[in-house]
């Protein structure tokens, strides 16, 4: 045996030390390829996966044969490329009053309702195809209502995760979200070519609304319980107003817009003009590059993705948010600037392998990042945001690179997607820039309600807090002033100003707007850990022998 702090090696040349190292990095590696696996473990997350998957096959099964039907009424790329804008813009336009929906609604009855949705629109789709009145403005039409139910379902499903998992399995759980959109990727054409080329289109949405009902048949037997808020339901207008507001004063949360928008506008240009790409292609089964080869290129997609899934978790310890971000749109570029000069089939699908890997690692970095940074309370309405900025960059992207098509051709319009997809990502990462802190964002009770007997809509309330501040660290104090304005706006204040005694020059009184006594109490219920540690700095700005002084008013007219 050796002394007492020596290393040891054994005949391999490794010592204690090396060995130690390689042991603990092979556990770490163990329980990060385990971690993707782990939410599944949970039966509640694992059903509603199953039906995510579910939803989502749905999803790419009506894309594939809108798509591939909208080939057959008209040959102009801007109609074609339009099927993705109408299928994906209602979640722009939607996103925001279905996330307030699904936080004020009982989830999962707001979710059941998205499902026979999806179904209702899936079978109009059906008659109208068998009928022969289908033209290329219905089916814009039809599929734009097909993507009202996307943009119902993805906020409340987005908002009910958080509530399944534990924080550290968030992640995991989010890329498992995302191999069950990657895996419907694939499940989804080929099911859909496969009905296209023996029964035709029809056939598809009829599946689609039959799956649709058993999802919500499988949602009603779920007993989830909801909680009522004893203030009541929160007003609709109110909430999206609160919404949108707690999105505008968080700097993390513009950090991730940005980015999103900026990545899927890049991105959104291979899957936009895949049928064209298709068409021109040759594939294994089709001389002239038809639905199969349109299908394979679409499953390709989505086995890289499943395939990158799998290290995401290797990658997220590796590279830090930033650079993972910059590099996942930096590979999709190469990869769509890959797909432009395919000469085959068998060039492309590599390709569009590499495409999936590298969306999938973009698009989780920045979904966690957007979950991280809102609490429970408007985490639908975040999220809802937060996907409109996808779906406002996918659509304007569609429609964008269609008309670069239709100038320059397909293969000029994914060259040009290409080049500005990382000159704008490397623009947006350094004109909008993310702080790296995560706020401590769990509930806290450490703000006790007042006990006032008031009538719930007596008018907009007016609080002061006055602080007793040095005048030597009145600079420090207005500093951090702001960030307690950004606080209680995130919270749902209507206005916030700080005023300063003319006649004493050390008091300061903060004020606050709330738009009713209800909304003020509302304030109470949302206060987070962050909140707490934020009023513990502010007071120790105040030099008063007693507490800052609180005092509420009533705005009468």
């Amino acid at each position: 045996m050796g002394a007492p702090g020596t290393l040891i090696e054994d005949p391999s040349g490794m010592t204690d030390a090396d060995r130690a190292g390689a042991e603990a990095e092979g556990k770490k590696a163990a329980q990060a390829q385990q971690g993707v696996w782990a939410p599944l473990s949970g039966p509640t997350f694992r059903m509603l996966w199953l039906i995510w998957m579910t939803a989502n096959t749905c999803m790419w099964m009506n894309d594939v044969a809108a798509a591939w039907l909208m080939t057959s009424l008209t040959t102009s790329p801007v109609l074609v490329a339009l099927v993705q804008s109408a299928s994906t813009l209602p979640v722009f336009l939607l996103g925001l009053p279905s996330g307030a929906l699904a936080d004020i609604l009982d989830r999962r009855r707001y979710f059941i309702v998205t499902q026979f949705w999806v179904a209702a629109v899936a079978l109009v789709l059906c008659l109208f195809v068998l009928s022969g009145y289908m033209t290329a403005h219905w089916l814009l039409v039809l599929t734009f209502a097909n993507g009202i139910g996307l943009a119902m379902r993805w906020p409340v499903f987005s908002a009910l995760i958080p509530e399944l998992v534990p924080k550290h399995h968030l992640p995991s759980a989010m890329a498992l979200n995302a191999v069950a959109m990657n895996a419907s990727r694939i499940i989804g054409p080929l099911v859909a070519g496969a009905i296209i080329a023996s029964l035709g289109s029809a056939w598809v949405f009829v599946l689609n609304a039959v799956l649709s009902i058993i999802s919500g048949v499988v949602l009603i037997r779920w007993k989830r319980r909801h909680i009522a808020n004893p203030l009541g339901r929160e007003r609709l207008p109110s909430a999206m107003r609160v919404g949108l507001q707690f999105v505008r004063e968080s700097p993390r949360m513009h950090a991730v817009l940005a980015r999103t928008v900026s990545f899927f506008l890049q991105c959104t240009a291979v899957m936009a003009l895949l049928p064209l790409v298709a068409q021109r292609l040759h594939g294994p089964a089709d001389n002239g590059g038809g639905a199969e080869t349109f299908t394979l290129l679409l499953a390709s997609m989505g086995t890289g993705a499943i395939v990158g899934a799998m290290f995401l978790p290797r990658l997220r310890q590796a590279l830090p948010k930033e650079k993972l971000v910059r590099s996942g749109s930096a590979v999709h570029a190469l990869a769509t600037l890959a797909v432009a000069m395919a000469p085959n089939v068998y060039m492309a699908v590599p390709a569009m392998m590499l495409a999936g890997m590298a969306l999938i690692s973009t698009a989780n970095v920045l979904g966690v990042s957007a979950q991280m940074a809102l609490p429970n309370w408007v985490r639908a309405r975040g999220m809802s945001i937060y996907q409109m900025s996808i779906m406002g960059g996918t659509a304007a992207g569609a429609a964008l690179w269609g008309q670069v098509a239709s100038m320059v051709g397909v293969r000029g319009s994914l060259m040009v997607a290409a080049a500005s997809g990382v000159t704008c990502m490397l623009l947006v990462q350094r004109l909008v820039r993310d702080r790296q802190i995560e706020e401590d964002l769990s509930p806290s009770k450490a703000f006790k309600r007042p006990q006032v007997d008031i009538p719930p809509e007596a008018g907009r309330v007016v609080v002061t807090i006055e602080y007793e501040i040095d005048p030597a660290q009145a600079e420090g104090f207005r500093a951090l002033m702001q960030e307690s304005r950004r606080s209680r706006m995130r919270q749902g204040a209507l206005a916030w100003s700080l005023l300063h005694s003319m006649g004493h020059p050390e008091r300061y009184v903060e004020q606050i707007v709330d738009e009713s006594w209800t909304e003020h109490l509302r304030r109470f219920d949302r206060v987070t850990a962050a909140d707490v540690a934020l009023r513990d700095r502010k007071l120790a700005y105040h030099q008063g022998k007693e507490p800052p002084r609180v005092t509420r008013y009533f705005d009468t007219p």
